[in-house]
């Protein structure tokens, strides 16, 4: 009998040979019925999984691989499993590598970035294990570029040495998902369901011991395991700019929020200064690696305006560059400021950026002959739910790693391209520790059954398509780059209405995936909202006019919230 991993890679092999539009549609819709069959099958004759990773980008995968050799493990993607921040990572993941590099410089790379809240147990965790799991990458057949037979490295935003490494010029991300998914495919204890969101954590006698799955079908699934891993990614569609795919809308802290795990720091969402403005473009990220590689902010004047905000002036942290774009604009009236590499040889653009520059192509810019447009979006959440290196909450049974964590790491402002290696560093310790912790397989009479609406409302898609572009835009205006008090409580009071609104739809309509994202990205802005309300002061990500200044009293101090 063929496995599932088998039957589905000759399916799609037949997709791409079919040419017919009436054709393809009529295979797209065998492949997704099958789809459900196989899984179906595998859980009548599986009743219970040993893990259940929620999330397949580099945390989940990296997690997943390591798992499998102890259990049977179920990895769950919310959409295709190509469909994550994973794949949108350009620019790089950072590790001292280089005959120029020390481990302690960037350790104190970190430090710096952070704004005096970085968790240093933390850091030095990342930085002396990182090189560790690079080089196991490597060995599994991740290609990054090189320069000869040496690896090649570039420099980002606030990093002292050229220590970046990157896979087809700013394609790394997928590169490194590419080879993980790779590995993890040819291990037969590891189980992916692509389209299986996970809706809910299910708690009992005070340990997560499962999840509520709502299936590509409509049905509504309960699975149960020893542990559960979260590795949901971030919350990006919180925002109505952002460089985030549509599937970041906070699932995993907007869960343990419910389950009541401990939730820290949310106020530092980091804004990457440069995604490209363009009416047609979607969160099309141009990488920072463009200013490393010599990429100047100006003006729509051509000129810089960095040189007076930072001595490091373009290749400032991400804090102080959003942050000066947004007051260059907002000086102006433009609405938007221009990144210039035309400086650099084509050929070297062509090569190092080949992603970026195909892309900006197709939407009529020649980036060897014109600068880029772009403004700030919302990029990456340095808070999440309360770990620690060993991705442990405070629940027993749950862990999460990714970005969807809080590890202390990022402090205030996260290091440009310590993400990727977090999520690897992390998922790798987070999955021994729960192989150590040898939970019980759950019994199953205590877990009550799902309960949703079951109304039909046409007008369901409308209104909650409605509150969603509220709650982003609503953040956006007040919960941006630069705050203030009034704005913060202005969009908490705005948000408990909407959250209300919610609950009804949830009690009385079929619930829905974009009726459990509203509610996720609902929740994700209520803490965002509650943790900048906490911090009298402006720190790193959390700029707030009203106080201007950092405060000594709350350095090494995290805003921490917890369910009454």
């Amino acid at each position: 009998m063929l496995t599932r991993i088998k039957r589905l890679s000759y399916l799609k092999a037949g997709l791409r040979i079919i040419e017919a539009p009436a054709a393809r549609l009529y295979c797209v819709r065998i492949h997704r019925i099958l789809r459900v069959l196989v899984f179906s099958f595998t859980m009548k004759t599986a009743a219970e999984f040993d893990y259940i990773i929620a999330g397949a980008g580099v945390a989940g995968l990296r997690a997943a691989i390591e798992l499998a050799a102890s259990g049977r493990v179920l990895c769950l993607a919310k959409r295709e499993l190509s469909e994550s921040n994973t794949q949108y990572a350009q620019g790089g993941i950072a590790a001292a590598l280089s005959d120029e590099d020390e481990i302690q410089l960037h350790f104190q790379d970190t430090i710096n970035a952070g704004d005096g809240l970085v968790n240093p147990d933390a850091a030095h965790v990342l930085v002396e294990e990182g090189p560790v799991r690079i080089e196991e990458l490597i060995k599994w057949g991740t290609e990054f570029d090189r320069q000869g037979t040496k690896l090649a490295f570039t420099r980002e935003g606030a990093h002292s040495r050229n220590r970046v490494l990157h896979a087809h010029g700013d394609s790394t991300g997928r590169e490194i998902g590419r080879a993980l998914y790779a590995r993890a495919s040819t291990i037969k204890n590891i189980t992916f369901r692509e389209f299986g969101f996970t809706s809910e954590l299910l708690v009992e006698n005070g340990r997560v011991c499962g999840v509520s799955l709502l299936e590509e079908s409509g049905e509504h699934r309960e699975i149960r395991a020893r542990g559960v891993l979260l590795a949901t990614g971030g919350l990006g569609q919180v925002y109505s700019d952002t460089t985030n795919p549509t599937v970041a809308t906070g699932d995993g802290v907007a869960m343990a929020w419910r389950a009541g795990a401990e939730i820290s720091d949310m106020e530092f969402v980091q804004f990457h200064p440069t995604c490209l403005y363009h009416p047609k473009a979607k969160s099309f990220l141009i990488s920072e690696a463009v200013r490393g590689e010599g990429g100047i902010l100006k003006n729509l004047d051509g000129m810089e305006f960095m040189n007076d905000a930072h001595p490091m002036k373009s290749l400032a942290p991400r804090d102080i560059v959003a942050r000066a774009i947004d007051s260059e604009m907002k000086k102006t009236g433009a609405d938007h400021v221009l990144l210039d590499i035309t400086h650099q040889p084509a050929k070297f653009i062509i090569e190092r950026f080949p992603n970026i520059y195909q892309t900006c192509l197709r939407y009529g810019i020649d980036i060897t002959k014109e600068p880029i447009p772009v403004v700030p979006a919302a990029h990456y959440q340095c808070g999440g739910v309360v770990t620690n290196v060993d991705g442990e909450t405070d629940i027993a049974g749950l862990y999460a790693v990714g970005e969807a964590a809080c590890t202390g790491l990022h402090g205030a402002n996260r290091l440009a391209s310590n993400s990727l290696l977090e999520a690897l560093v992390c998922a790798h310790r987070a999955s021994a520790k729960a192989l150590a912790a040898r939970y019980p397989s759950p019994v199953t009479s205590q877990i009550p059954l799902w309960q949703s609406g079951k109304a039909h409302n046409p007008d369901e898609l409308v209104v909650v398509s409605h509150n969603w572009d509220e709650i982003r835009r609503l953040m956006w205006d007040y919960v941006g780059i630069v705050r203030t008090n009034k704005r913060l409580e202005r969009a908490a009071k705005r948000i408990a209405n909407l959250q209300e609104e919610i609950r009804e739809y949830y009690w009385n309509f079929i619930v829905t995936s974009d009726l459990l994202e509203l509610r996720n990205i609902a929740t994700a802005a209520e803490l965002i909202v509650r943790c900048a309300q906490l911090r009298p002061e402006s720190r790193g990500l959390h700029y707030n006019l009203d106080y201007p200044g950092t405060n000594p009293d709350w350095r090494q101090r995290d805003t921490v919230l917890r369910k009454s």
